[in-house]
């Protein structure tokens, strides 16, 4: 089922998502939800508190992204990253490895705003797969990107708290209007 995404003004971007416990009938179903979602509006991560759902959970498959490639070690040896996609986090721990990189980043939650942000170019990433079982690996490129952006969403940071000064405040008046709107959307329900 297609989710609805929650957009930039809502509450519950800003909240830490609660450690999962268990792989019940309801996050599979969430799970492939997301992954739907993700799919239907071309993203290549959704975090849960994307679609309203504060839990520490993320999907992700960056095969479709050629022109940005993605690297990963699986024990410490190169691996083909397509070898885990589409991936699931759960509860994920992320710790930078490498040297800041800049690149673009756009975010479901943000439609048609875009920016270049700084992040560690590769990173260590331990979490539980859809079956709860841990997984472990190295990520550098376009997938480490993707890691820390949904990560971030898992621990109700944005994008946008990531920005130079100088590009936030050129974004303003877009997030003044995507706030301001999904705002007036909530207090009509």
């Amino acid at each position: 089922m297609i989710l609805d995404i929650v957009k930039y003004g809502h509450p519950v971007l800003r909240q830490k998502g609660a450690k999962i416990e268990a792989i019940t009938p309801e996050i599979k179903k969430l799970i492939a939800d997301m992954f739907e979602t993700m799919e239907e509006n071309h993203g290549v991560g959704l975090a849960a508190q994307q679609v309203g759902v504060a839990k520490q959970l993320a999907v992700i498959d960056v095969r479709a992204v050629t022109e940005r490639p993605s690297t990963l070690e699986l024990d410490g040896q190169p691996a083909d990253v397509a070898s885990i996609m589409p991936l699931v986090l759960i509860n994920p721990v992320v710790k930078p490895t490498g040297e800041p990189a800049t690149g673009g980043e756009g975010c479901l939650s943000f439609p048609e705003i875009f920016a270049e942000i700084t992040r560690p170019g590769t990173v260590d990433v331990t979490a539980l797969d859809a079956k709860g079982k841990p997984i472990a690996f190295r990520c550098g490129g376009l997938l480490a990107r993707a890691v820390q952006h949904e990560t971030d969403h898992l621990n109700g940071l944005l994008f946008i708290d990531r920005m130079d000064k100088k590009t936030k405040a050129e974004l303003q008046p877009e997030l003044d209007e995507l706030q301001a709107v999904t705002k007036a959307k909530l207090a009509k329900k």
